[in-house]
């Protein structure tokens, strides 16, 4: 097969990944890239483009991640004064502060689960 046409396939399978990460399905994402939806289901069913499209929403997905990490501190600020702020509705302060209290119970849990994770991998290694 000519290098030119796989070129072409290499660079639709790109586009069409970037489109299916922006647009609600596969026609549209067809639609955008201009290939008809029938070659979008072609594309999507050889391995390289799952392999790429598994690759790329992880990657979307860490990005992410990382935006709500980034945010988490002015969230737990934005519930702390919510908690404390005697205006504040009744029910918004209890809400806050059990929203407050199941996240910290949550993160002391997974803290926990690291802790004998790391302890049993060293443990692991000590007994090969």
């Amino acid at each position: 097969m000519p290098s030119g046409r796989t070129s072409k396939k290499a660079r639709q399978r790109e586009q069409l990944i970037m489109a299916l990460l922006q647009q609600p399905g596969l026609e549209k994402a067809a639609s955008v890239v201009g290939v008809s939806a029938i070659t979008a289901w072609r594309i999507s069913k050889t391995p390289e483009f799952e392999q790429e499209y598994r690759q790329a929403r992880r990657e979307c997905f860490s990005q992410s991640v990382a935006r709500l990490q980034q945010m988490a501190g002015a969230a737990v600020t934005t519930l702390g004064k919510i908690m404390v702020d005697p205006n504040a509705p009744a029910a918004s302060r209890v809400r806050a502060a059990d929203s407050i209290l199941d996240h910290a119970a949550k993160a002391a849990e997974i803290e926990d689960v690291e802790v004998r994770v790391s302890e049993l991998e060293r443990a692991a290694e000590r007994s090969k």
